[in-house]
């Protein structure tokens, strides 16, 4: 199996909220399952899911909404300073060039595959950014959002009026070429060999408008995900099952869904690496029981309907076959 892209979850921060409420809880429910899994459930947390994931939870929302202009419409929502750490540590830089320096090296904290760059032309600095999985279907509405995250770096430094000299995106001209522009209120131009942003190079001295807290370094970003993104077949599939886990369902078809592949692929690969799906799933599922039985307060019923079980009754007899001990008697000595 060729590597399999990810990134974290922190890009569609918003989006699912978003997604319901201007489009409907209909394009939400089947722009979830196409995902793999509920993606309003892992919000806020660092999970990294698979590009192919957040390409099936774009298009089909913008297929149950009829909706071809899905990506253009979340533009505006885009934001960097949503995405975790990461997100801090790129707007916590002191200038426009800093910030996407910062953008650009630590980048293997928050995706593989993908691609940044900046150019410096004359008067003009170039901005850039690739998507792993460029071209494919739908990719038209992730590189209408991604420009829009790519702005929210520039909006950070620069003054409420400011404007690029242009967008350059890396799709064909679409028939209502014209909604981009009105959209992102400059010139925007296709066929590009990524989605860039134009602007005066002068501008790369420019400090933030505003202070953020508390300071993030690059040890803090490192920190939350030792290593970098995942990129070996069992790291990915670990991060599947965990946001299953936080999202109280798990499932294989989900995870290969999600991961763009099929069931029998996928246990074919874990196998080869000694590795079973199921093992897998009862090994994190394990984990966050005891996560939620030592920090949390909640009730035995509480936690389980978290981990997805169907009654309290099966929760307590997994949670004994792995611990040997029942959930009530594990809170009462979980050391």
């Amino acid at each position: 199996m060729a590597e399999i892209p990810v990134i974290s979850s922190h890009i569609l921060h918003g989006i699912p909220d978003f997604v319901r409420r201007e489009v409907g809880a209909k394009a939400l429910l089947h722009a979830n399952r196409a995902a793999g899994f509920d993606l309003e459930l892992v919000e806020g947390r660092n999970c990294f899911i698979p590009h192919a994931a957040v390409l099936g939870f774009v298009n089909a929302a913008a297929r149950v909404a009829g909706e071809q202009n899905l990506g253009v419409l979340m533009a505006p929502q885009m934001d960097a300073a949503n995405y975790g750490s990461y997100g801090h540590y790129v707007i916590g830089a002191d200038t426009l060039g800093e910030s996407i320096g910062r953008a650009i090296s630590a980048l293997r904290f928050h995706s593989t595959a993908d691609r940044m760059a900046i150019d410096i032309i004359g008067d003009e600095v170039r901005y850039g950014y690739r998507f792993a999985l460029a071209g494919r279907d739908g990719y038209d509405m992730i590189a209408s959002a991604a420009a829009g995250v790519l702005l929210s770096v520039f909006r950070a430094y620069l003054p409420l009026d400011w404007r690029p000299l242009r967008i350059e995106l890396d799709i064909s001209k679409p028939c209502r070429a014209g909604l981009l522009e009105d959209v992102f209120q400059c010139p925007v131009h296709f066929n590009a060999s990524a989605v860039t942003i134009v602007t005066e190079s002068r501008y790369l001295s420019v400090g933030r408008r505003h202070v953020p807290s508390p300071i993030v370094t690059i040890e803090d970003v490192e920190r939350d995900r030792q290593g970098g993104a995942p990129r070996d077949l069992l790291d990915v599939v670990l991060e599947q099952i965990r946001a299953q886990v936080l999202a109280g369902s798990v499932s294989i078809d989900s995870a290969a869904q999600s991961m763009d592949t099929s069931v029998r692929t996928l246990q074919r690969e874990l196998n080869r690496v000694g590795a079973d799906f199921r093992s897998l799933a009862n090994a994190m599922r394990y984990q966050r029981a005891i996560e939620l039985l030592r920090h949390t307060n909640g009730s035995i019923t509480r936690v389980s309907a978290e981990m997805g079980y169907s009654s309290p009754a099966n929760f307590a007899r997994a949670f004994r076959k792995a611990d040997g001990r029942a959930p009530r008697d594990f809170r009462s000595k979980p050391y």
